[in-house]
């Protein structure tokens, strides 16, 4: 085994497909296929069992893998640690909530971009759970998630202390409990797809203290959510940061309403795979996010 037969194999049993790992590896099938067939022989046992014409790992396969994640980022951190010395430099594969990368990351990714040029920054945007799963099975390198996150193969580092607040259309009642919430009757939800920690949190709140709800209506935007909100179809939880111009006044079309201290606030931290201890890229891009936050007080 090398470690380019380890990437082939990982690509293969990530992707479930040859087809689909050689697009992936920026080669032809063939040569995945022949490369494939040679590590199993080499190993003695086969790695996958070919189901109509679909591959299914086998617990071969999987304890492989295993291993194979090991070494590969172990690979990673042989190579970032001799270029430590040198400016961080090579691929950063950032993941972020949605509301955090609209509200909190363009000044960070700017002032990164211009203090290491050498880094290619390429961001994706998801609910806390999807961004877990993506750092736990390395597709990520870190990410900006609702915290604390507990898991034995994550470390994570506070970032930013935001206040959550109910917002709803700007000519509602004032509610200054869940009891007025439960006078109201029956309420609609709007919120981000599930998976999402504050729709989590939203839930449980009203659940704990009994308020009734209609249904729940999931968007995978801020825009779409406040739209329905000010539109007067529900109530959402969302952190005050990202409401800007949209509270009501001269233009507004929201209201803001407090909801209880345990609800209202959250730690956002960035999290990193255990394996991957040593990343000089992301320690310089955790480097801009104390810079960048910590001048407008949002680091705490």
């Amino acid at each position: 085994m090398d470690l380019a037969d380890l990437r082939l194999f990982r690509a293969v049993a990530e992707e479930g497909s040859v087809t689909r790992a050689a697009q992936r590896l920026h080669t032809v099938q063939s040569n995945v296929t022949t490369r494939l067939r040679l590590l199993e022989e080499s190993l003695g046992t086969p790695l996958f069992d070919r189901i109509n014409r679909r591959l299914v790992i086998t617990p071969a396969g999987s304890l492989l893998e295993n291993y194979a994640d090991r070494l590969l980022n172990l690979a990673d951190e042989a190579r970032d640690a001799v270029r430590s010395a040198a400016a961080p430099q090579g691929l950063l594969r950032l993941g972020s909530m949605e509301t955090t990368a609209a509200t909190r990351l363009p000044a960070v990714i700017a002032d990164f971009r211009r203090k290491h040029p050498l880094v290619e920054l390429r961001l994706a945007t998801s609910h806390t759970a999807g961004l877990v799963q993506d750092v736990l099975a390395h597709q990520l390198d870190a990410a900006l998630v609702a915290g604390p996150i507990k898991h034995p193969d994550l470390e994570q580092l506070p970032v930013i202390r935001e206040e959550l607040v109910l917002i709803s259309a700007a000519d509602w009642v004032p509610i200054a409990s869940s009891a007025d919430l439960v006078t109201r009757g029956p309420v609609e939800l709007i919120t981000f797809r599930e998976g999402c920690s504050y729709r989590q949190r939203l839930l449980d709140w009203l659940w704990r203290d009994g308020v009734p709800i209609a249904r729940t209506s999931s968007f995978g935007t801020f825009e779409a959510i406040v739209g329905c909100v000010a539109a007067g179809m529900g109530v959402s939880l969302v952190p005050r940061a990202i409401i800007g111009g949209h509270l009501t006044g001269t233009a507004g079309v929201l209201q803001v309403h407090p909801v209880p201290d345990d609800v209202a606030w959250v730690t956002t931290v960035m999290i990193w795979h255990k394996a991957r201890s040593r990343q000089p890229a992301r320690e310089a891009f955790a480097g801009s996010l104390a810079a960048k936050l910590g001048e407008h007080g949002a680091l705490q």
